[in-house]
């Protein structure tokens, strides 16, 4: 069977959460002996013409020369491109700049599309631009074969508002099991001495909401925030929180080893998405052995269940910060631990994409 993956900036990773389920799903379709092409943008620092047994084809890409109008462009060299092979599956993660473009898919491949989450509700965005993220939702239910949310929450809100069905496939995660306090050395931090928060700093995300209950001194630990902040977001965030000696703003990190040690290796660890699906960084904080404190929503509460806290507002993240004792809860940790390996690991979520596939092709075929 021969698939192709669009919708992502390409492998390695060097990007974001598609960018690394497309990179961990495409070697280990490869692995499992299904012919896999992935599509990268032509300013990927990756260059080469294969990865890991994964082909690569490079598209034109000019968002660097044109901004987010240029993602449109580069959609749809891709979709441009596969008309050209003969694909027995398309996959497309997301559809904010590729479904305008969806009649143009090969008519003999079937098109399955792992629909993201709920991207008009951002509010980074203007009305104008949520308006037609609405329009790209509905296009790409109407022109896909198929369906994958990564969420229970995304599948039944497909089903209640489109009346669609999907496959529930989340994403995955494997266990951080290489823990070495030395990684800490750097940052002058015992383990267990910080609080921290990683993400796009972006509104949706709860940032200002966990800042302004964890602007707090007094508990005697740093609370770090990782993710870019050369934004006029970050320095919103910057300029309102400049007074609170705890919080230090120390930017993105993309070494994944250094990460998962600050994850596994903080006191609480704060997830404040309010729109996604299954995200990455709840299920990579989840497989460091972190303490979490998320956002109240189904999103979350369909992942975490029990086992971590909840805030709806700054005064329950106070709360928690001052009166937590942290070797309370080590259930909760277990249980989540427990979790990756039962229903999120790579390895299961690789096989039901290729149980979906044998699936839907067999449809085809009968």
């Amino acid at each position: 069977m021969k698939i192709a993956i669009i919708g992502t900036r390409g492998i390695p990773n060097y990007y974001g959460g598609f960018e690394q389920f497309a990179e961990y799903l495409s070697v280990g379709l490869v692995e499992r002996g299904f012919e896999v092409v992935v599509y990268n943008s032509h300013s990927h620092p990756y260059k080469e013409f294969t990865y890991k047994g994964v082909e690569i084809v490079h598209c034109w890409d000019p968002e660097d020369l044109i901004g987010t109008a240029g993602q449109f462009i580069y959609d749809l060299n891709c979709i441009l491109d596969s008309r050209k092979k003969n694909f027995d599956v398309i996959l497309q993660l997301g559809y904010t700049s590729s479904s305008i473009w969806s009649r143009l898919f090969p008519k003999k491949a079937i098109v399955t599309t792992n629909m993201d989450g709920l991207e008009w509700k951002r509010t980074k965005y203007s009305k104008k631009v949520q308006r037609f993220l609405r329009y790209a939702e509905k296009l790409a239910i109407k022109h896909s074969d198929h369906l994958i949310a990564d969420s229970i929450g995304i599948q039944k809100y497909l089903s209640d508002t489109f009346n669609s069905k999907s496959v529930y496939i989340p994403y995955g995660s494997d266990l951080f099991q290489s823990a070495d306090e030395k990684a800490l050395a750097d940052w002058d931090f015992a383990p267990y001495g910080y609080d921290m928060l990683i993400a796009r700093l972006e509104p949706e995300n709860s940032i200002e909401k966990i800042l302004k209950g964890a602007c707090n001194p007094s508990s005697g630990r740093p609370f770090l925030v990782i993710g870019n902040h050369d934004t006029n977001y970050g320095a919103y965030l910057k300029k309102t929180f400049e007074n609170c000696s705890n919080i230090r703003f120390v930017g993105g990190i993309y070494d994944q080893q250094l990460l998962n040690n600050l994850r596994h290796y903080s006191n609480l660890y704060f997830h404040g998405h309010t729109v996604g699906g299954t995200n990455p960084s709840l299920l990579e904080a989840m497989a460091c052995s972190a303490l979490i404190c998320a956002s109240d929503n189904v999103f979350n509460r369909a992942i975490l269940g029990n086992d971590a806290f909840y805030f709806n507002n700054s005064d329950d993240i106070t709360e928690l910060v001052i009166n937590l004792k942290r070797q309370e809860y080590a259930g909760y940790i277990e249980r989540n631990i427990q979790k990756i390996e039962s229903t999120y690991s790579w390895s299961k979520v690789v096989q039901q994409y290729v149980d979906h596939f044998k699936q839907i092709t067999n449809k085809l075929s009968s």
